[in-house]
């Protein structure tokens, strides 16, 4: 069901050595990742300051873009849970400037309650 839930973009959690090898580089002094999920081959990764969002590109993936989001560009965020029926959980952030929110699926069991405290309290400071 792992591979089917990638496929599907839901997200999943991330191996650590996996997770810091890729933000090696990225993140400043003192910055530590505090929750990341992984949808196929793209991260989604809360730091204290920021949200960034990895996308990795192409076959081969040595193509990789970061977008940084600083709690402070966001707006309002969403988190809903997974229900009875709907087995998957969604987070919407919307940042200054955009109309449209981001948005990213996340599979059953994730801690989206732990997503949701952690924006609030990072947005709401």
């Amino acid at each position: 069901m792992g591979l089917l839930d990638g496929l599907l973009g839901h997200g999943s959690t991330v191996d650590p050595a996996d997770l810091n090898r890729r933000l090696d580089g990225v993140l400043i002094e003192g910055e530590q990742a505090q929750l990341a999920f992984k949808v196929i081959r793209d991260f989604f990764v809360f730091t204290q300051y920021r949200v960034i969002l990895v996308d990795v590109q192409g076959m081969t993936g040595s193509k990789v873009d970061y977008v940084s989001i600083p709690y402070r560009a966001i707006t309002r965020f969403s988190v809903e849970t997974a229900g009875t029926f709907d087995m998957d959980s969604e987070l919407k952030i919307w940042v200054s400037g955009s109309s449209a929110p981001i948005g990213k699926t996340l599979k059953k069991g994730t801690d989206v309650r732990g997503i949701q405290r952690a924006l609030a309290t990072a947005v709401l400071r």
